[in-house]
């Protein structure tokens, strides 16, 4: 399945970079972590796009300080996290700017009396065709008659 397919493709790029590694060695991302903390990852990048860019870069650094010590180890974290944050879209080009307006065009699309009107036109096609296959013109009989 793709990145994209599970939430807003424009957080893509910081969502699945690269934060550290964990105790094992194993290389965690932005996404793990947020999933980690309790956070919802497509809001907070969101909510960390919105920001400017040293406030997020600060605000995300002291989410990774939330981290066990004994299971992550971030070196530099205020430079890694201002790196992270670099990713983001810019502000301006917000996802909730983009979601609000991906729902404002839904919504006109879905006019119930738009479709009210498709409907009725509808049925009545549907009712002027089936009348007027039903009632054929018909041909007067001719008549035969038998030999005698």
């Amino acid at each position: 399945m793709a990145p994209s397919s599970f939430g807003r493709s424009e957080f893509d790029a910081f969502l699945f970079a690269s934060v550290g590694a964990d105790k094992s060695g194993v290389e965690v991302t932005v996404l793990s972590v947020l999933i980690r903390l309790g956070f919802d990852p497509w809001q907070e990048a969101a909510r960390l796009s919105e920001l400017p860019r040293e406030t997020a870069a600060q605000t995300l650094a002291s989410t990774f300080s939330r981290l066990p010590e004994h299971d992550w180890q971030i070196p530099q974290l205020a430079a890694r996290a201002a790196r992270l944050v670099d990713c983001l879209p810019r502000r301006g080009t917000s996802a909730t700017a983009l979601a609000v307006g991906e729902q404002r065009a839904g919504t006109a699309a879905w006019r119930p009396s738009r479709w009210l009107f498709w409907l009725a036109l509808a049925v009545g096609w549907y009712f002027l065709m089936s009348h007027l296959t039903d009632n054929p013109v018909r041909e007067p009989a001719t008549t035969v008659s038998a030999p005698k």
